[in-house]
C-alpha cells in the first residue's frame, strides 16, 4: 500500500491519526475505520472500503494509493466529498488523475 503525501484525514480520525495509521498498516484496524482510495474501475472516481476489508488480499494486490482515512463510514463520506469538491474546484472536472497530476505530481498507477 502507498500513502498520498497529503493525506485527507477526518476531523474524528485526526485526533487519533497515528495510531489509525499504524493499525492500517499492521492490517489491525477495526471496522469503523474507514480508507478512501482510487476507484479500483473506470465507472468511479474513489473507492471508500473499511478497514478489515482493505487488509484482505484482493484489495492489496493493487497497491492502493490511500488518499484519506476516517474513523467511520459517514466521517469517510465526508471525505471523499471533500476530495471530489477539490478535485472540481481545481480541474473544473473529475478526473482524479489530473488532479492529482495537478496537485503535487503524484501518479496513480
Amino acid at each position: 500500500m502507498r500513502w498520498y503525501e497529503h493525506l485527507y484525514v477526518g476531523e474524528k480520525a485526526a485526533a487519533s491519526r497515528y495510531r489509525i495509521i499504524q493499525k492500517i498498516r499492521r492490517k489491525a484496524a477495526d471496522r469503523q475505520i474507514h480508507v478512501i482510495t482510487p476507484a479500483s474501475n473506470g465507472n468511479n472516481i474513489l473507492d471508500i472500503y473499511s478497514a478489515t476489508e482493505f487488509a484482505r488480499p484482493h484489495c492489496q494486490e493493487r497497491n492502493p494509493l490511500i488518499l484519506g482515512i476516517a474513523a467511520d463510514y459517514w466521517e469517510a463520506l465526508s471525505v471523499a466529498a471533500r476530495i471530489v469538491d477539490e478535485m472540481y474546484r481545481t480541474t473544473g472536472g473529475f478526473s482524479l488523475e489530473e488532479f492529482l497530476r495537478q496537485k503535487d505530481g503524484e501518479r496513480l498507477e
